[in-house]
């Protein structure tokens, strides 16, 4: 999977497009990817010993395909390549501007 946790993405598809944010958390298994303050359902919860209940607002998972990934260097979304440097790691890479993803 390209996209990691705490990469800013763009959203491409769906009712939030346009949207930026940051990766909370990602699914390989199901190519799905959670975007913080992106995709809002509300979620009803009966109260427990713990916590009241209520209506809360939560992310819900998008599809990896729906997302681009933002490059920190050019500020471009775009689907990074993945390289093998010098030393054999695999390194994410721009298409852009040919820099490194952090």
């Amino acid at each position: 999977m390209i996209i990691k946790k705490k990469d800013t993405v763009l959203v491409l598809a769906g009712k939030d497009k346009g949207k930026k944010g940051e990766v909370k958390s990602v699914n390989p298994g199901k190519n799905k990817v959670v975007v913080a303050g992106v995709n809002m359902i509300s979620k009803h919860t009966k109260p427990t010993q713990n916590k009241q209940g209520g209506i809360i607002q939560m992310e819900s998972a998008l599809d990896a395909s729906n997302v681009a990934v933002i490059c920190g260097k050019c500020k471009k979304a775009m689907t990074p390549k993945v390289q093998v440097s010098a030393d054999g790691k695999k390194v994410r890479v721009c298409r852009k501007c040919n820099e490194p993803i952090i």
